[in-house]
């Protein structure tokens, strides 16, 4: 594992009131020779709102625009749009995102499902389509959709606490069929709980899937999990220690200490490309041999 001697990629920018304060978790995504980011971003009023930027070597930042590309415009999220995670299917690009809103006077966080076309998000034309929420009223987190279907059907890996779960949709609206694929393991690295990070990574093995995992002295670290091919609820294999745990300056000192979160990565040629958010402040980019990330059973 080789973090980028640059890191932090991206930091906030004083001047843009949206960003000022936090720039980290970040959806990633390669399209067109460039790898597409959309981080999670924090100003003076609290409230998260997306950005973009755009790298075509996968650390150096060539392009990052003024103004965030999606924000909350509906009751739901009005006090933010989080945790972003991207998947392409066909020529469609989903988002999937935490709808931080609230009810009777309490915090509720939500899954919300949107989508655009992949012209339009390559022209920057940001036409998102309606915004959708797969469980209603439920707290729910860390959602992140399969890049094609199985078995005729869409997946998702979704965290109803403390595990990361699966569900199934025929038509990305309705979810049904919702079990539990891993939880978190006594006295371990991931003992309180676990979530999916980026868009799992198809592979001759099975499907590559990043993961955090928080221990019970709340620090967020990241590991792999293996799951089947035709059966996204089987474990093949998961790792014992972590891939990345909080170490740097800049992983442990922050918003909040510590942590080491993903929701984006890209597999480039025989690399795998992670990207984090570090203590939840900065966006960060560690690289990985495919062949590293492969847990053994």
């Amino acid at each position: 594992m080789k973090r980028f001697h640059g890191n932090p990629i991206l930091k906030p920018i004083p001047e843009h009131p949206w960003e000022s304060r936090l720039v980290f978790n970040a959806a990633a995504i390669s399209m067109d020779k460039n790898i597409h980011i959309l981080y999670r971003a924090m100003g003076n009023d609290g409230v998260s709102r997306l950005g973009y930027a755009r790298t075509s070597d996968g650390f150096q930042i060539d392009e990052r625009l003024p103004l965030p590309i999606f924000e909350p415009t509906l009751e739901m999220e009005r006090n933010g749009c989080e945790d972003p995670r991207l998947t392409l299917i066909d020529d469609e690009l989903f988002m999937t995102y935490t709808a931080l809103g609230e009810r009777d006077h309490w915090q509720l966080y939500q899954i919300s499902l949107t989508s655009i076309e992949a012209d339009d998000f390559l022209d920057k034309n940001w036409s998102w389509n309606d915004r959708v929420l797969p469980f209603r009223g439920i707290r729910n987190k860390d959602a992140v959709v399969f890049p094609r279907k199985i078995d005729n059907k869409y997946v998702m890996l979704h965290r109803f606490d403390p595990d990361i779960c699966v569900a199934y949709s025929d038509e990305l609206k309705r979810w049904y069929d919702i079990r539990s694929v891993i939880g978190p393991r006594h006295k371990s690295w991931d003992s309180w709980k676990v979530g999916a990070a980026g868009t799992p990574i198809e592979l001759n093995e099975g499907w590559l899937c990043i993961y955090h995992g928080v221990s019970y002295e709340k620090v967020y670290s990241l590991g792999v999990v293996m799951l089947d091919k035709d059966d996204p609820e089987k474990v093949l294999s998961r790792s014992e220690k972590p891939i990345l745990k909080p170490t740097e300056d800049y992983e442990r000192y922050g918003k909040v200490p510590n942590v080491v979160f993903s929701c984006g990565n890209v597999k480039v040629d025989g690399e795998v490309l992670i990207y984090y958010g570090g203590a939840d402040s900065v966006l960060c980019v560690a690289a990985y041999e495919l062949n590293e990330l492969i847990p053994r059973k």
